[in-house]
């Protein structure tokens, strides 16, 4: 089984939606089933419709939910500090200079399920991180995006929870 990169914040956001999803959302969609079910007829309920579906989704998600923590490997990134503190490596910040337009701006390299990029929060999968992967503080260095090719100077990296 291939293991997933995943940080303590991510593994805790996916625990606290597998329990949201398991104590709150499957009895409410169970006592929703069973409302319909009361009405009678299932053949024309589209009540009952609905809420078998939303249990298939709200099922699938708990199997995906559990699958995802039992591939995860979860990186630590404040003990990778001591190892080499320059370098760029899963769970570290970074931030970047544009050489081209002279704007700064930071990332956290997280795992897909935590990714939101309105938060700076980047994928370790997207052309940017898979970049910036195994640079060092102060390396330049060019990556191709969908849009060309982009220039950042790596101006500083730490390795924060």
């Amino acid at each position: 089984m291939e293991q997933t990169p995943m940080t303590a914040r991510g593994e805790q956001l996916l625990r606290d939606e597998l329990e949201r999803l398991k104590t709150q959302e499957r009895p409410r969609i169970t006592a929703a089933i069973a409302e319909a079910r009361s009405h009678g007829d299932l053949s024309e309920n589209a009540e009952y419709d609905a809420a078998k579906e939303e249990q298939g989704l709200c099922e699938a998600r708990i199997k995906d939910i559990e699958g995802k923590l039992a591939s995860a490997n979860i990186i630590d990134v404040t003990k990778l500090a001591k190892s080499d503190p320059l370098k760029v490596v899963f769970g570290c910040t970074v931030t970047l200079l544009d050489v081209d337009s002279d704007d700064e701006i930071t990332y956290k390299i997280v795992g897909e399920d935590e990714a939101d990029i309105e938060n700076n929060l980047m994928s370790y999968k997207t052309p940017i991180a898979k970049g910036l992967l195994g640079k060092f503080e102060g390396d330049e260095v060019a990556i191709k995006i969908p849009k060309g090719t982009v220039t950042y100077e790596i101006t500083e990296v730490q390795y924060i929870a």
